[in-house]
């Protein structure tokens, strides 16, 4: 193969695995279309039931005036749609947002993903605004566990701060500028996405996500 067409191909494989998060980013809607998703994601689902939908709508309180929106309404027990970065980012790693519990019979919830390698297999923090608590789980062959958690108010249709750092094998959960719990664990210790998690019927709003590669 010649060079040139070397690079051509490892270019596009880098295009095709969404590349790496290697400095701090805050990833936001603010110039994404109401009404469409985003090109910095993508749809994934744990579990049965149908997809996530995912899109874009205008919030005033939101960075930019606008938030993304999981409006899908299933109630299919173990269904969590997620919305992940389709760039890679480290293992040690501190991802941030904030959070809108709307509505769900089943569910009130929102969280964040870190160290996804596919849809089965990742950590996630999530608050949920009906039971009200933050949990933290691993997820293998797309079964939970739960690590770690806090319970606490979550009010809904209200904005909260949600944080997960994870370095080695600690990951520290922090709620509303409070930090709640860490918990250790070592199973998934490879780099991997990061995004957006919801549960069952939540109708959960996302403000930018911030991605900061820890030292």
């Amino acid at each position: 193969m010649k060079p040139a067409s070397k690079l051509i191909l490892l270019a596009s494989l880098m295009s095709a695995m969404g590349g790496s998060v290697a400095v701090a980013k805050v990833f936001g809607f603010a110039c994404t279309p109401v009404g469409s998703g985003t090109y910095d994601f993508r749809p994934m689902k744990t579990g049965p039931g149908q997809p996530g939908q995912w899109v874009v709508i205008e919030d005033p309180e939101a960075y930019g005036g606008r938030a993304i929106v999981q409006r899908s309404e299933d109630p299919t027990d173990g269904r969590f749609p997620i919305l992940a970065l389709t760039e890679t980012a480290p293992a040690d790693v501190s991802v941030s947002t904030r959070i809108k519990p709307v509505s769900g019979r089943v569910d009130q919830a929102g969280g964040l993903v870190v160290r996804l390698r596919d849809d089965g297999n990742y950590y996630v923090v999530r608050a949920n605004a009906l039971e009200g608590n933050v949990r933290f789980y691993k997820v293998t062959g797309g079964k939970r566990e739960q690590l770690g958690g806090a319970d606490l108010p979550v009010t809904a249709n209200a904005w909260h701060d949600l944080r997960l750092d994870a370095r080695g094998d600690r990951f520290t959960v922090s709620f509303d500028g409070r930090e709640l719990f860490t918990t250790v664990d070592a199973a998934m210790a490879a780099p991997g996405k990061v995004g957006f998690w919801t549960k069952a019927d939540s109708v959960t709003r996302f403000d930018a996500l911030d991605v900061r590669p820890l030292p």
